[in-house]
């Protein structure tokens, strides 16, 4: 990222970092408004009062993310390799390059090849603050690679087979060499309803619904600001 120094990276690595904590439910509630004190990312937005409106957050929750950005790095925006960059941090044993790409692709709602603020906080605001069906539309977003509005499972494939990649090989107990293979087949048995060799977005919210595993991972950050 051109003009972006060590500062704004480090800045950057923390503002992901906190979004990692949500999303992996290591970050404690009584701490989320001191972690969110310290992210940073480099971009002033057009307005808080439009990001108020637009998200999930109220406008001192939006000050206290944005103070921390504009504090520390004034360019603006994370690229692809910059984001693959900074994700592959918490996977040292692994590569994290693949899934960091798809992931960057969900951030990057517009398709710019940036991410900035108000994608940040868009997302988060879904991962947050959503309704159910606002957090898995997200997720399937994120599964859909090609955005044709399905799940196939070449596409399921790739995803597993990025997730893997980034665990590395040093999970426990040790992946069998077909996990990949034998995990689309079971995510394909219980998602595709129709058993047309795609899961579209209503099949894949109604399967997520009569699972309580999911139910509860979804229902981790409610309230968690």
């Amino acid at each position: 990222m051109s003009g972006c120094s060590k500062r704004c990276k480090r800045g950057i690595f923390r503002c992901f970092q906190t979004l990692f904590k949500l999303l992996t439910g290591t970050l404690h509630k009584d701490k989320v408004e001191d972690e969110l004190e310290m992210t940073t990312v480099c971009y002033r937005p057009e307005g808080l009062e439009q990001l108020e409106a637009q998200t999930n957050f109220n406008k001192r929750e939006l000050q206290v993310l944005y103070r921390g950005f504009k504090n520390e790095c004034p360019s603006g925006v994370v690229n692809e390799d910059t984001f693959k960059l900074i994700y592959s941090q918490f996977f040292p044993h692994g590569d994290a390059s693949m899934y960091a790409h798809y992931l960057f692709n969900a951030f990057d709602a517009a398709q710019s090849g940036s991410v900035k603020f108000e994608d940040f906080v868009a997302a988060l605001s879904v991962l947050l603050r959503g309704s159910i069906h606002e957090k898995l539309r997200w997720t399937f977003n994120l599964y859909d690679i090609n955005k044709d509005g399905n799940i196939n499972k070449e596409e399921m494939m790739d995803i597993v087979k990025a997730i893997y990649d980034m665990m590395g090989k040093y999970t426990y107990p040790v992946l069998k060499e077909d996990a990949p293979k034998q995990h689309v087949e079971v995510f394909f048995q219980k998602m595709d309803k129709n058993k047309d060799g795609v899961v579209t977005l209503d099949e894949f919210i109604e399967s997520c619904q009569e699972d309580d595993n999911i139910m509860r991972s979804l229902q981790l950050f409610e309230n968690v600001m």
